[in-house]
């Protein structure tokens, strides 16, 4: 079997399991729209504020929808010993890795880009930056399933790894939400926000390359402890 068709098989897996429970998918999408419907509440249905703190508002919610689902990429795998069959095979785990990740991406992250739109008119986004706002969750979000995944080969044999993968990853997730939100910020404004795109696109080539490499070497730490 090749790499890709490998891959290609691993990543139909898991979607195909994900679908069938369904909560993988659905939690950061609920909680996305939960706790943006909660922001009108809290600081005041005022257009003119909301629109200046949605940026901020829709990329920092957008985060933690990402960090919530990041501890389900390996633990499913892990707990019926699928991820221990995976590391004593003789196939790459490599390939299987980028694959579970992009998985997890299409699951959290790209949903939540395609969703965002419609939470920016709740929170009085202007038109301008809704382009800006779906293409930097689309890549931003990618390099956040690619962050968490090293968080979550890091703490999947622990029983209460939530708390230290939060540790662990959020401070890894700081330039990607800097430059993401900017990009945003700066279409409303009528500027610039391709430079802050193409950063988006950059961080994602090297955790493309270098992520999976992190991945694998922690997954075999977990299982091995």
């Amino acid at each position: 079997m090749s790499l890709f068709s490998l891959g290609l098989a691993v990543l139909r897996r898991d979607l195909l399991a994900a679908a069938r429970r369904g909560s993988e998918w659905s939690n950061p999408l609920v909680f996305f729209i939960m706790v943006c419907a909660l922001f009108p509440l809290g600081i005041g249905p005022q257009p003119e504020r909301l629109a200046e703190l949605a940026p901020g508002i829709l990329w920092v919610v957008a985060l933690l929808a990402s960090l919530l689902a990041s501890d389900t990429v390996f633990r499913s795998d892990y707990d019926d010993g699928t991820l221990e069959q995976m590391l004593l095979s003789h196939q790459a785990l490599y390939p299987q890795v980028i694959a579970k990740t992009l998985a997890h991406w299409l699951l959290s992250g790209l949903p939540l880009s395609l969703l965002s739109p419609l939470l920016g008119v709740l929170l009085h986004l202007p038109m301008a930056g809704m382009g800006a706002l779906m293409a930097s969750l689309a890549l931003g979000s990618a390099v956040l399933s690619f962050i968490g995944a090293i968080g979550a080969a890091l703490t999947v044999g622990l029983r209460k790894g939530g708390l230290l993968l939060s540790l662990i990853i959020l401070p890894l997730y700081i330039p990607v939400l800097i430059f993401g939100s900017s990009a945003v910020k700066s279409a409303v404004e009528g500027g610039l926000y391709l430079p802050q795109l193409a950063m988006l696109a950059v961080f994602f080539l090297v955790s493309l390359a270098l992520a999976p490499l992190a991945i694998c070497g922690a997954l075999r730490i977990s299982v091995d402890q």
